[in-house]
């Protein structure tokens, strides 16, 4: 098998096992968001991938529900549109769990 054949097997495995092992944790942080603001609870935003492919980014909901209608594109620490669990989540990562999604996802 070649070598960018393997990486991706691996990159499916380790995924597919942080799945797995942090569902009970994902599941904590989906029903805090969705019990402080509501739902979404996660966001989904178009990024560029290799090749200039667009591709869906998810993370966990950090902030208040249309937040891009009420303030600027970029945060800074005070920002009164991040929430009381979206601070504590960004700031322990966890936000970034559902990218584990995009690595199973990826072509």
């Amino acid at each position: 098998m070649a070598r960018a054949g393997m990486k991706r097997a691996m990159d499916i495995v380790l995924a597919g096992l942080g799945l797995v092992l942090l569902s009970p944790l994902m599941v904590l942080v989906a029903l805090a968001i969705a019990a402080e603001s509501g739902r979404p609870v996660l966001f989904r935003q178009q990024r560029m991938g290799p090749g200039s492919r667009p591709f869906a980014l998810y993370k966990f909901r950090s902030m208040v529900r249309d937040a891009a209608s009420i303030g600027p594109y970029h945060t800074d620490a005070g920002d009164t549109r991040i929430t009381r669990v979206g601070r504590f989540i960004r700031r322990t990562s966890l936000d970034e769990l559902p990218q584990l999604f995009n690595v199973l996802r990826a072509p």
